[in-house]
């Protein structure tokens, strides 16, 4: 009985790892065998050791796209968790109709980034404008997404709006962890309203906090699909995050090799960042 499932497990897990090692690994090993070479994406190539890595840091135009991809991940993780924390608040409370209000809310989650990007991309090039036009203000008669000081704003708000149904899932997740008698003793002591989130809630929802942290900068980090929809890195290079160079000059800009280089630094900061993030807040709950 034990061999056959032992059998029946080895059935299941070695096609998915075969999958995973021709779709994940070895185009990953080859990716950074490739960054070590001047290969243009066709054709032959010849070993350049680390110039490309030496080149990524001088590179103006790399650094502005990781200057962007910071800010943008940054903003965006610090508005989706406020917007997100607030409505699992108001949507773990007593109100009528919760269950609809809960569906209706995660419908952004289940569109494509894809559809959602060009939806929104309508809506600044022509209805905005139109709406600005109809009650005469200059600011808003004009995309935003055309002017480089605020087009990453349009991008943020496209991430924010698509990522905050998860984020709210989660952290409805967390609240309902929280038992009754917490607030009921914390009630006798006083606190009520803000005193009560402050010093019972968040402390007792700190774990999902730090799950919606770790994952908001992440995929912020990994933005593409809305800049593709939305600006595809303009105007003037302003929205080219990491993701969106390494492709658009990796793929069709003949700098396969350079960007193999940038997409392997790339990862390596991925991994620091949210290992950093996950220390961080593993230190805060030890504390709490």
């Amino acid at each position: 009985m034990k061999n056959e499932r032992k059998r029946t497990f080895m059935l299941i897990t070695i096609p998915i790892l075969a999958l995973f090692v021709c779709f994940n690994t070895i185009p990953l090993i080859r990716g950074v065998i490739y960054s070590f070479t001047n290969f243009k994406g066709f054709g032959s190539y010849d070993w350049v050791g680390f110039r490309n890595y030496i080149d990524l840091f001088s590179d103006a135009r790399v650094g502005k796209s990781y200057l962007f991809t910071f800010k943008l991940a940054i903003v965006s993780t610090v508005v989706v968790n406020v917007v997100s924390l607030i409505l699992a608040l108001a949507l773990n409370s007593k109100i009528r109709a919760k269950s609809f209000f809960r569906g209706a809310y995660f419908l952004p989650n289940i569109l494509g980034a894809l559809v959602v990007g060009y939806i929104f991309n309508y809506f600044f090039t022509y209805i905005l404008p139109a709406i600005g036009s109809m009650i005469g203000s200059d600011a808003m008669s004009r995309s935003m997404l055309s002017d480089p000081d605020s087009a990453w704003i349009g991008i943020m708000i496209v991430c924010a709006w698509q990522a905050v149904a998860m984020n709210t899932i989660i952290y409805i997740s967390g609240l309902q962890t929280v038992p009754e008698d917490v607030y009921e003793a914390g009630g006798l002591d006083g606190a009520t309203g803000w005193k009560q989130f402050r010093y019972l809630t968040f402390p007792l929802i700190i774990p999902f906090f730090s799950i919606n942290m770790v994952l908001c900068v992440k995929n912020f980090l990994m933005v593409f699909d809305q800049i593709m929809a939305l600006t595809k890195g303009g105007p003037a290079q302003s929205t080219e995050s990491i993701s969106y160079l390494i492709y658009n000059n990796g793929m069709s800009g003949g700098q396969f090799g350079f960007q193999s280089a940038n997409a392997v630094i790339f990862f390596l900061v991925i991994v620091t960042v949210s290992v950093a993030q996950m220390k961080f807040t593993g230190k805060k709950e030890e504390q709490l």
